[in-house]
């Protein structure tokens, strides 16, 4: 039986809340599922972090992770980081670029008992973590914006042949072992070069999964596409800002970021994520939705058992996913989904949920 180390980071806001609440979670699956082993290692990030350890991702802290098998991380608030202390970093975009945790997949879809817009909803959206046009990610050392002139700015995009392969290959696999189906999103008709190299690698990868249908879209149409049909898509794949914008309007498409999750995944190490930011206005008032950064827990212990084969991590994650449905189709909800119940209330009726449910319900279930 492999035990894994699990680094748990609480971040921003809302971070320690919502944390908590996950690993209450994972230590009731653990309790449900005596052949998982899971260590919990916390780890100082954020800005409680630089007020003890003078950073906001102290070098500690990547050292331990370095011995971790996967990561749990908060939202961290980094519109109020001092953007010119070297100290201040984004934990985020630094660990996916310190880890190479290239694909950020982030799953939008229907649960039962939430209203949405639309019904059918099952999308999966690929993104590129590790480069693009995001300042921290797109220069080895510095900042990947410029200003030639006080009132002039050049921001740079980096699209790498290797990055978009190993991407494209991740939502390939994920296509085979849901509907068979990858659309990739560029804008080639204007961005040639950067989109066109994407679009190209992704044409590559394409050629080994012949099973899979595959289609591309301007991002600006398929935009659009999505609001009008968005049960139509399986897995989506493309880069890190067009992904970013995605992501959150699928999330809208389904009742809320509050059901968005997230897992930053690399060949080594994966770092589950909610897609929602750390609202510190809400920040201690234990109103917060825990459900993103459990359902991120979740997209953990799935990975950890495939890329283990291991069974026990996998029937973990699809209970806790059993777990979430069972508590809202109750009628226990934030109060952003239309509910009264506080974050530790939605987190004890998840467990209590969970511990009800017979390991032959999930087997009945997955399939």
């Amino acid at each position: 039986m492999k035990n894994y180390q699990i680094a748990i980071m609480e971040g921003d806001g809302i971070g320690p809340e919502i944390v908590r609440e996950t690993v209450k979670v994972l230590e009731a699956v653990q309790r449900k599922c005596p052949a998982l082993s899971l260590s919990f290692k916390p780890l100082p990030v954020g800005l409680s972090a630089y007020e003890q350890h003078g950073s906001t991702l102290p070098k500690e802290t990547l050292e331990s992770l370095k011995q971790c098998d996967a990561g749990v991380l908060g939202p961290v608030t980094t519109h109020i980081y001092e953007v010119h202390d070297p100290n201040m970093v984004n934990p985020s975009g630094k660990l996916r670029k310190q880890l190479d945790l290239y694909a950020n997949i982030r799953p939008s879809r229907n649960f039962p008992g939430v209203p949405g817009r639309y019904d059918n909803v099952d999308m999966v959206i690929v993104r590129e973590n590790t480069e693009g046009m995001y300042a921290d990610r797109s220069l080895y050392e510095g900042d990947g914006e410029v200003m030639p002139t006080p009132d002039t700015v050049m921001s740079f995009r980096v699209v790498t042949r290797k990055a978009s392969e190993r991407l494209a290959k991740v939502g390939f696999e994920l296509a085979e072992h849901r509907r068979r189906s990858v659309a990739v999103i560029h804008k080639m008709n204007v961005l040639r070069r950067g989109c066109g190299l994407f679009v190209d690698s992704c044409r590559q990868i394409a050629k080994q999964y012949e099973d899979v249908a595959v289609s591309d879209y301007h991002i600006d149409a398929f935009s659009m596409f999505m609001v009008q049909k968005p049960e139509q898509y399986d897995v989506v794949v493309t880069t890190n800002m067009f992904g970013d914008i995605l992501s959150d309007l699928a999330a809208g498409l389904v009742g809320g970021l509050g059901l968005a999750p997230g897992l930053n995944l690399g060949d080594h190490f994966m770092l589950a994520q909610a897609t929602h930011g750390s609202a510190p206005d809400i920040a201690g008032k234990n109103i917060a939705n825990p459900i993103a950064e459990i359902l991120s827990a979740k997209l953990m212990l799935e990975w950890l058992g495939i890329r283990n084969k291991d069974e026990q991590a996998i029937t973990a994650a699809a209970l806790i996913e059993m777990a979430v449905e069972r508590t809202l189709l109750k009628g226990v909800k934030t109060g952003d989904l239309g509910g009264s119940a506080t974050t530790g209330q939605f987190g004890d009726e998840l467990v209590r949920q969970l511990e009800n449910i017979e390991i032959r319900e999930v087997t009945r279930w997955n399939k």
